[in-house]
């Protein structure tokens, strides 16, 4: 049972126990949790005071309800992120995931920004992934992914041609690590000689980097990466009401 501060409100303190449930994975993303009559009986407390927990988790982002079926531990989707930056189209104007290509794998000391990004020692030992994604055999996102060797270890007995197109669902998977949330940070910078070949640009040439730092439901640092793409490519798009 979870370590719970007294002083609360009760029913900052059930959140906190519900909370803690869907960090360790007692209840995985897109499956529906007890029902509040349920949650109530189960930690004898008022269909109320569970009722303001839930709210507290849905304004979150940590569940969602859904009419008629139910409440339900949400499944973020983050690929949506690159379409607010980048123009990933068909002809006919639709959008398109890049499809993704594992270019190396290693476990290697982690540069000074990556280690610290996850909360590990300085040059603690890091699953490094080097990743490039595609439209239509067109390189349009040369990508560095910097994990926890530790945590993510089955990833390295992982076939290459098994990664796909998503790696969140492999960390799910394989490690039980589940993101929840991210943060996203924008650079404009120059093509690095490396980036520049994977990209087929001219070397100086004008890129944008997204850098993410992916959590779990926890808060705790998953994944830091760096995903390069040329400006020409680049978009900003956002909504205001």
């Amino acid at each position: 049972m979870d370590v719970l501060d007294r002083r609360l409100p009760l029913y900052q303190r059930l959140r906190d126990q519900i909370a803690g449930e869907i960090t360790r994975n007692t209840w995985g993303p897109g499956t529906a949790i007890p029902t509040e009559a349920e949650l109530a009986q189960t930690h004898k407390v008022a269909v109320g005071t569970v009722r303001k927990a839930i709210d507290l988790l849905v304004a979150e982002g940590l569940i969602e309800r859904s009419q008629g079926r139910g409440t339900y531990v949400r499944r973020p989707s983050f690929d949506s992120s690159l379409f607010r930056f980048f123009r990933f189209q068909g002809p006919d104007g639709t959008r398109r995931v890049p499809e993704s290509r594992i270019l190396g794998r290693d476990v290697r000391p982690g540069p000074v920004e990556a280690t610290r990004a996850l909360g590990l020692p300085d040059a603690a030992p890091v699953l490094h992934l080097s990743r490039l994604r595609l439209i239509d055999h067109r390189p349009v996102l040369a990508e560095e992914i910097w994990l926890s060797a530790a945590r993510f270890a089955p990833l390295m007995a992982l076939a290459v041609d098994a990664f796909g197109d998503l790696l969140y669902p492999l960390y799910e998977h394989h490690c039980r690590a589940v993101v929840a949330s991210a943060r996203e940070t924008l650079s404009v910078a120059a093509a690095e000689p490396d980036a520049a070949t994977l990209l087929a640009i001219a070397p100086g040439a004008p890129v944008v980097a997204i850098e993410r730092l992916a959590l779990g439901y926890d808060d705790q640092p998953l994944e830091w990466r760096r995903s390069v793409g040329p400006a020409e490519q680049f978009r900003y798009q956002i909504e205001i009401r």
